[in-house]
């Protein structure tokens, strides 16, 4: 039996169906989402299928039974109801400014208008939409289905330019308000985005939208299950190792506990001839959300032990861009646990897998060095000193890549005149090769600065940034030495434990000084 197509592109549901491609069953979460009315919000990063489901959604409430055959909502949903449905998708996003905004919010409305076969007229947007949603209750005989995919995309496309990006929020809110005002003529309203701008109306003042997000019941209602891989995908990934295709794809989690694919990754995997790339992350632009944290001068390491309460999760604004709400809303941040800590939910974030966190690093070390030629080599150079336990190689890794990160790297940031930067980098340089990272690594006696775990080596090691050239002992190497920060790691079968003192020189900009200790 010939295997089914690809789905790599499709989010219309009877196209895909009709292609004979594979389709992955999600509509038990879209009967437990609208068995009764309701207003629902799902943030997912970009690529995890939510233009599907929504469109799935679509094509339940106009009633196509036909195409849920054989699937878990068929015997389930009454299909004599059909509701009339206004569906509008920004996927493609809303243009520059207001006024383009304004023209593809028109169009779409005018495209519902057209396929429900209802007229109306207005001065303004919101006008406009309000009677179609009046008018569409009245020729049916039902209340209206309202279904937004990718809300925020306008918004998000302007976040480089705030008073933009402002003005279109300011926009959407007045639009969205019509919502509220015409709750009595919907029956159900479902809306997708990357993040929750908390000054939109739709998560200010109307306080209708309940947010899905890191609901447990919903936690795998976009993105494939391993279950899923095993029942759709076997015969395709037939030859690959599962461990591995999950080290590299999977890990992403809303709720602490089970984890999921990114479709889009398994899909080109499976269609690359199982070649372990970065499909997903090389399709979005993280440009300015690395940016961003060097704006912050955020100090990397932490990313390694991010514990967050759920505030910094849900919502952020404009004017004031947190950039771990970023990185979690946008997909390369996941739930790793959650538990309560002084009577407060508090969330663990985590890189979720192999494949965000080696493209991730190459992105941080391009912002904070602004090195970006012949990176391949400089990390290969780096990965073979300590995988073999070559400190002299790995000093003078070190002294070549601080002396050829450019002059206003270190001018333009304040971080810079202290250990932050230099760890900053380091850790960057080590997470681009998959190293294992425990920064600030807890001692009974204090703790290391950072800690690396490459193959059959451990290197512990401790920064120190100083005014001037350094004269006699190791400051760095002694403290590690004096509190015997390696302690814990030694007597370890088949492990070398390297005690690393790092020194680097304000002025010089470089490393001054290192010493390291070797044990067996």
């Amino acid at each position: 039996m010939a295997l089914k197509n690809l789905p790599l592109g499709i989010s219309t549901l009877s196209f895909l169906l009709e292609s004979n491609c594979i389709y992955v069953d999600k509509t038990e979460y879209a009967f437990n989402l609208i068995k009764s009315p309701g207003r629902s919000f799902l943030s997912r990063p970009r690529r995890f299928g939510k233009s599907l489901f929504v469109d799935t959604l679509k094509e339940i409430f106009e009633g196509n039974q036909k195409l849920f055959e054989g699937l878990y909502i068929h015997d389930k949903w009454d299909w004599s109801k059909k509701y009339p449905v206004i569906k509008l998708d920004f996927a493609a996003g809303g243009g520059k400014s207001q006024e383009e905004l304004d023209i593809r919010i028109l169009d779409m409305l005018e495209e519902n208008g057209e396929r429900l076969g209802v007229q109306f007229d207005s001065q303004d947007l919101a006008g406009k939409f309000r009677k179609l949603i009046s008018r569409a209750v009245a020729k049916y005989g039902q209340r209206v289905v309202v279904l937004v995919d990718e809300y925020d995309k306008p918004i998000l496309d302007n976040i480089n330019n705030t008073q933009v990006a402002r003005e279109i929020r300011d926009a959407l809110k007045a639009f969205y308000g019509v919502l509220k005002e015409q709750d009595a003529n919907l029956q159900f309203i479902f809306m997708t985005g990357v993040t929750k701008f908390s000054k939109v109306s739709l998560f200010s003042g109307l306080n209708q939208l309940i947010d899905i997000t890191i609901d447990e019941e919903f936690s795998s209602i976009c993105g494939y299950t391993d279950m899923d891989l095993r029942e759709h995908f076997s015969e395709y990934l037939a030859g690959s190792d599962p461990e591995e295709v999950k080290r590299w794809y999977n890990g992403y989690s809303w709720t602490g506990s089970e984890t999921v694919y990114n479709p889009y990754d398994i899909l080109l995997f499976i269609k690359k001839r199982m070649v372990y790339q970065n499909y997903w992350f090389e399709t979005g632009s993280p440009t300015f959300l690395i940016e961003l944290f060097g704006k912050n001068q955020y100090f990397l390491p932490d990313l390694e032990n991010i514990e967050v309460f759920q505030r910094t999760l849900s919502s952020f604004e404009i004017e004031s861009l947190n950039p771990i709400t970023l990185l979690f809303q946008a997909g390369y941040l996941t739930i790793e646990k959650t538990f309560i800590e002084r009577e407060k939910l508090v969330y663990r974030l985590k890189i979720p897998n192999q494949e965000v966190r080696l493209a991730l690093n190459d992105y941080f070390i391009e912002d904070y060095t602004g090195i970006s030629s012949d990176l391949k080599n400089r990390q290969g150079d780096l990965y073979n000193a300590l995988s073999t336990g070559n400190l002299a190689s790995f000093e003078q890794y070190i002294r070549s890549l601080f002396a050829g990160i450019p002059w206003r790297n270190f001018t333009n940031k304040d971080l810079a005149n202290f250990e932050g930067y230099y760890a900053s980098v380091l850790y960057a340089f080590f997470a681009s090769l998959n190293a294992q990272i425990i920064p600030e690594d807890i001692t009974n006696h204090g703790q290391a600065d950072m800690t690396i775990l490459l193959g059959n080596h451990i290197y512990v090691m401790e920064i120190k940034v100083v005014d001037h050239l350094p004269e006699g002992n190791n400051q760095a190497l002694q403290q590690i030495i004096q509190r015997n920060y390696a302690e814990k790691y030694r007597n370890r079968e088949g492990i070398t434990v390297h005690e690393v003192g790092l020194v680097f020189n304000k002025t010089e900009r470089n490393l001054v000084q290192a010493d390291y200790v070797t044990t067996p």
